[in-house]
């Protein structure tokens, strides 16, 4: 596993290059823990899509727009919990975010039928 800024610059540029403006690392696999860089080139947006149980964002470069039940721009030190709504993410300028989620609680099933796939993958950037 690459260090963090190394993820981050190499997630950018890949972002930047790919057609649709898009790429996620997957950085951490652990039980329902994951921990993934999804970086956006500016004005790319990614639909609306379902929260697992416990899931937050960390912007490390650039910015976003989160909507759903509210509307927030985040920058780059910015943390916000996604959790039990759904959600866009629109980014503002090219930016990298660190998604962290729990894709099952204890006692329960994963969130809704979904598998914790993330909205945008790193084997598909077509996502």
């Amino acid at each position: 596993m690459p260090a963090l800024p190394d993820a981050i610059t190499q997630a950018l540029d890949k972002a930047r290059k790919a057609e649709n403006g898009r790429h996620a690392e997957l950085l951490v696999n652990d039980g329902p823990l994951r921990q993934s860089v999804i970086a956006l080139r500016r004005g790319v947006r990614l639909p609306e899509h379902n929260s697992p149980p416990a899931a937050s964002m960390q912007v490390v470069r650039g910015s976003v727009r989160v909507t759903g039940q509210e509307e927030a721009e985040l920058r780059a030190g910015d943390l916000e919990a996604l959790t039990h709504f759904r959600h866009a993410v629109e980014a503002l300028e090219d930016c990298a975010f660190l998604l962290t989620t729990v894709t099952s609680q204890p006692g329960g099933g994963s969130h809704d039928t979904r598998t914790g796939e993330l909205p945008v993958t790193a084997d598909d950037d077509r996502a």
